[in-house]
């Protein structure tokens, strides 16, 4: 009888120890560096029974700051310093509690050179926003990987097609021969999830999709791509995850997210309640509490451990990969003080990196208040460098529809007082969210070019969306817009990606917008330089843009018809205009009529 009181005695002791043994699975983020700005890193460590666990490096200059307290267990917060005098190296993280402890080595890296990275984009660029699951697939044994799935892989728009990294890098040479000196693909962060293909759906923010690559290949995209003079942004969601990422059956704090699976606020697009003073505290609350769509869980950013994921995770890429410039998605979805503080801290670690940010509302009054030093009332600085110029983009849209005239144009440009840099406004058309611009002008190219040539020639920073340079016409379903292009395929009849390749048609408009691209490239009077226009006249629209000695002037007609102009308005001394659209020269006297063909949109150097 004994005996057995013994043995269980025992039994129960060991059960008990096994219990308590602790386990670590993985910790996020997977490194850090010495001699960074933001020294103070905060561990995300997953595994089990980690409450209550004491924590200490091999190393006393790496500080354990604080083990954070949550109810938890399977996760812990550890808030480390690392001193700038550390040298580089693995270093091992202890963690224990009673008589229990486990050993994990975790690396402190060196900085890489910062020559050639983190770059920043500006209005020197031509950005090409491509979707890289419908570019190019590069590597045809990484498109099935066991483990992952798509639900929706039986639906042609919807399914996966097998575009990747690899694929970028193959067309690299297409991107900088036509002119494109900065490439924003969309996420490729893992999406383990039933609709993967376009990448907003994350289910690990630290790892590419293996369908994509790998993160070293990343990197190497990175940097093949620096070598060829092209900047490379991010497409970064700090809003949303997925409802398959594995933190949904496992939250790592109660108030982690916005609300529950099947209880929540829905979206609210209500995005100027940030900027208007009669706004109530419920409608700014649901605006950022709100989940974009049921299957993306909201993040919730007044939690401060999902604050420093966010923050440490933008950071990490930047410094893994060299990266030049961050898209933030689905920006007025999420807390607007919090995304400030992102901002200001990223802009901190690189000085010469810039941000814009999604901001879907074409009304320039509300659009301004997300740019950082606002020229409008505000309660506080977003440090938001950049935006998406939608307020352009829409009057583009309705005169291509034949809705509104170059008038509009004109008038949205004349409220760039309200910007604090509208030269730092991102300018588009169309993009993977609405319709391609020959969808909107129902097949008049001449309207088309037209629409291209102020995009091209104006302020702001242009994106041409892939496939647009073809003259593509898709409707604004989403599957369908995201055509896959031409010849970057198995078994496509053609290549797009070549002259022999292309059709007529396609050619035409390839050669058409690459010339508008090489021309804003050579005459830098066209991107940074001073923007006057003038009110049209008789549907002819005049502008110039003037860079020192440097002075172009762009004259558009959009009438169906020849016209005539008077230009000694615009000039007191005779003048010769050479047209860089089709090589001619006029030379002006003062008193003669100047012609311009009917819709049509030339480009000329004043001399």
């Amino acid at each position: 009888m004994l005996k057995s009181k013994v043995i269980v005695f025992f039994l129960v002791i060991f059960i008990f120890s096994s219990a308590q043994e602790i386990k670590v699975n993985k910790i996020e983020p997977p490194n850090w560096w010495v001699g960074m700005n933001y020294n103070q890193v905060q561990l995300m460590v997953y595994g089990e029974n980690l409450k209550d666990i004491d924590a200490k490096f091999d190393n006393d200059e790496i500080k354990v700051v604080k083990v954070h307290e949550i109810e938890n267990p399977t996760y812990a917060f550890i808030d480390i310093e690392i001193p700038s005098t550390l040298k580089s190296g693995e270093y091992k993280l202890t963690l224990s509690k009673n008589e229990n402890e486990i050993s994990v080595e975790y690396p402190i890296n060196k900085r890489q050179s910062a020559d050639g990275r983190y770059q920043g984009f500006s209005n020197e660029d031509v950005m090409y926003l491509l979707m890289p699951d419908r570019f190019v697939n590069g590597d045809y044994l990484n498109d099935n990987i066991d483990g992952y799935y798509d639900s929706m892989d039986t639906i042609y728009t919807q399914k996966r097609h097998g575009g990747d990294l690899q694929g970028i890098i193959n067309k690299l040479d297409y991107v900088k021969d036509f002119g494109y000196t900065a490439l924003w693909i969309n996420p490729v962060v893992e999406n383990n999830t039933f609709r993967s293909y376009h990448g907003y759906s994350a289910t690990d923010f630290y790892n590419v999709d293996p369908r994509f690559g790998s993160n070293e290949l990343y990197k190497e995209f990175v940097d093949k791509a620096h070598e060829k003079e092209i900047k490379v942004i991010k497409d970064h969601v700090a809003n949303h995850f997925s409802h398959d990422h594995h933190w949904i059956k496992n939250l790592p704090t109660k108030d982690w997210i916005n609300g529950e699976i099947g209880n929540h606020l829905d979206a609210n697009h209500h995005k100027m309640v940030f900027s208007d003073i009669y706004a109530d505290s419920a409608t700014i609350n649901h605006v950022e509490r709100g989940w974009f769509v049921d299957y993306m869980p909201d993040f919730n950013h007044e939690n401060e451990f999902v604050q420093k994921y966010i923050i440490q995770n933008t950071l990490w890429w930047i410094e893994f990969s060299g990266l030049d410039g961050i898209r933030e998605d689905t920006y007025p979805y999420s807390n607007q003080k919090f995304m400030a503080q992102w901002a200001k801290i990223i802009l901190k670690e690189y000085p010469n990196f810039n941000i814009v940010g999604e901001v879907w509302t074409g009304e320039p009054a509300f659009l301004a208040t997300y740019q950082r030093n606002a020229n409008v009332p505000k309660a506080y600085n977003n440090y938001l460098p950049s935006l998406t110029d939608f307020g352009l983009r829409d009057v583009l849209v309705r005169f291509l529809e034949g809705k509104d005239n170059l008038y509009h144009v004109y008038n949205v440009l004349a409220m760039d007082f309200l910007y604090s840099e509208p030269e730092n406004l991102v300018t588009f058309i169309d993009n993977h969210d609405v319709a391609r611009v020959m969808y909107y002008a129902k097949e008049d190219v001449a309207k088309a070019k037209i629409a291209y040539t102020i995009l091209l020639t104006t302020r702001g920073i242009p994106c041409i969306f892939y496939g647009s340079e073809l003259g593509w016409e898709l409707n604004p379903d989403h599957g369908t817009l995201r055509k896959p292009f031409t010849g970057g395929f198995e078994g496509d009849e053609r290549n797009a990606f070549t002259k022999e390749g292309r059709t007529d048609y396609e050619n035409m408009f390839f050669n058409f917008i690459k010339e508008l691209v090489q021309l804003r490239k050579e005459y830098k009077s066209l991107q940074k330089g001073k923007l006057t226009h003038y009110p049209p006249k008789d549907n002819v629209y005049i502008y110039f843009r003037t860079l020192g000695e440097e002075k172009t002037m762009v004259v558009i007609n959009e009438s169906e018809e020849q016209k005539s102009i008077d230009l000694s308005e615009y000039f007191d001394k005779n003048v010769r205009l050479d047209n860089l659209i089709n090589q001619n020269t006029v030379k002006h006297k003062l008193g003669e009529k100047f012609t311009i063909p009917a819709k049509t949109a030339y480009v000329y150097l004043v001399n």
